[in-house]
């Protein structure tokens, strides 16, 4: 296949599409809400993955009531998962070859984020991506998260580069509308949720992997 328009930047969404990390916040997410004596189901947490706090926060209230402290909720599953990353985090497949690829096209890249800084800070830290990519944005650097448009607008305008050239790639549904919102050229690359038609239609291609970018950006 061939991209519409020649990409002229990345830009990149981070949990499940760079790090391996979406499972392990599922994970700690449903046994916490166990512990307190709620069933989340799995069907509702996945269609909360790639969306902003306050509306993730607003989806639990309409499932479990005003009573339920999400807060405290929110605080013990982030708790959790900087426990498990703090010995298990994993790149994703095809991470690095992707990343040198951009270095020899001399392609500008950007994180897009619904996580916090501080997050995105420890991740790529971790595995020493922090100078791989030109610009972070994160959650409190937009008005609205995904799957509105801004995250993906306000990194293409810190890079320079016009979104509608720039390719994007996202694991996630609400990543997805939010990139193809922007007028980007939008890969999905599945983590836990499995592409659909409504995901089909939205993107130029849905790739395996990171390594099957590399080939579809060589090509």
């Amino acid at each position: 296949m061939s991209f519409p328009r020649k990409a002229q930047a990345v830009i990149f969404d981070m949990d499940g599409l760079l790090f391996d990390t979406e499972a392990i916040y599922r994970d700690a997410a449903i046994a916490v809400a166990c512990e307190a004596g709620y069933q989340l189901p799995l069907d509702f947490y996945l269609a909360t993955i790639g969306l902003p706090g306050e509306a993730t926060r607003a989806r639990f209230g309409e499932l479990f009531g005003t009573a339920f402290d999400f807060d405290s909720f929110w605080a013990a599953s982030s708790q959790r998962f900087r426990e498990t990353t703090a010995a298990q985090l994993y790149l994703k497949a095809g991470v690095v070859e992707l990343l040198d690829l951009l270095d020899d096209l001399q392609l500008p890249r950007a994180i897009a984020t619904s996580s916090r800084h501080e997050d995105a800070r420890h991740h790529l830290t971790t595995h020493g991506l922090n100078h791989r990519f030109h610009a972070v944005v994160a959650h409190g650097d937009y008005a609205n998260g995904k799957p509105n448009p801004d995250p993906f607008l306000k990194a293409a305008e810190l890079i320079g580069v016009d979104p509608a050239l720039c390719l994007a790639l996202e694991d996630s549904h609400n990543g997805v509308r939010a990139a193809s919102r922007a007028g980007m050229m939008t890969i999905m690359v599945p983590d836990l949720l499995s592409p659909n038609r409504e995901m089909e239609d939205l993107c130029v291609c849905i790739a395996r992997d990171l390594h099957q970018v590399c080939s579809l950006i060589r090509a």
